[in-house]
């Protein structure tokens, strides 16, 4: 095959990539510490970086990080936007139950009795002078149509709010709830699904209507529940070694990942340049760092 016509072929399937709308896969099989990959989309007249978010399960914060050009609520008809559907696990001692990393806002849960498999969800999670604590929990009830009990600090900035809201369109916990062992600590649906990926919660942990359901089939009472914050994950596959930043203030990125790299004995296969880089765009994807 002459070389123009490899070329056009290629263009043909790179197009073909970019059209394309598929099913956003939430589970994955992961031998090592990396899973999914990173795909391209061209966007469709009308749409914004928010629908597309949802479209591939996808938090805001994801999506527009990793297209620091793009405006993300009117982005240009037709251009290629980044789809940051690759991830490196975070660090726990043991990678079981339900972990959440408030610095992707991100839940991971790797599935009982499935070697190797993890669903992954974006979430919303608890705002400025309300954070998501951190920490060891278990989940302690399923909620199916929750009615929420809304908190007396709310009800001070929202003096109009009944004690009480019905399951329903108007009730923020959606279809359904995991009710953790802290108090007032949930993790739910919502009926604002423009909030997954941004920090619009009193505390709790919230994921798109559709994938509540899917989480919530998934566990069992007493799963455990790790809460963590981790700005910078470093990871492997094959021979590459990959880093992964994610904006958080107060963070000294090259401390940590060097940090991580001595831990795990990568130091000395790692271009030092590539990390600088990797910490100085914090785009929120695995980005190779090897030699």
């Amino acid at each position: 095959m002459n070389p123009v016509a490899r070329i056009l072929i290629f263009a043909a399937i790179m197009e073909a990539i970019l059209l394309c709308r598929t099913v956003p896969a939430r589970t994955f099989f992961h031998d090592g510490n990396c899973i999914g990959l990173v795909n391209l989309y061209r966007v469709l007249p009308g749409e914004s970086l928010v629908e597309i978010a949802r479209a591939f399960n996808l938090g805001f914060n994801e999506i527009a990080d990793a297209n620091p050009g793009v405006d993300p609520f009117i982005p240009p008809p037709g251009v290629a936007i980044v789809l940051p559907s690759a991830w490196i696990l975070p660090r726990s001692a043991i990678q079981e139950g339900i972990v959440v990393n408030l610095a992707e806002m991100r839940l991971y849960l790797f599935l009982p009795g499935a070697r190797r498999k993890v669903m992954t969800f974006p979430v919303g999670i608890g705002e400025a002078g309300r954070e998501t604590p951190l920490g060891s929990f278990s989940v302690m009830e399923k909620l199916i149509d929750p009615v929420w009990h809304v908190p007396p600090s709310i009800r001070r900035e929202k003096p109009e709010l009944e004690k009480t809201v019905a399951p329903g369109p108007e009730n923020p916990l959606g279809a359904r709830a995991l009710r953790l062992s802290v108090k007032d600590l949930l993790i739910h649906g919502t009926n604002r699904p423009w909030g997954q990926g941004r920090r619009v919660s009193h505390g709790c942990i919230r994921l798109y209507p559709e994938d509540i359901l899917q989480l919530y089939d998934a566990v069992p009472v007493g799963i455990k529940v790790t809460i963590v914050s981790q700005p910078v994950k470093i990871g492997s596959g094959g021979s590459r070694i990959y880093a992964e930043i994610h904006r958080a203030e107060g963070t000294d990125y090259l401390a940590q990942a060097l940090a991580l790299l001595d831990e795990e004995g990568l130091l000395g296969r790692i271009d030092l340049q590539k990390l600088k880089v990797a910490i100085y765009r914090k785009e929120g994807i695995p980005v190779d760092i090897s030699r």
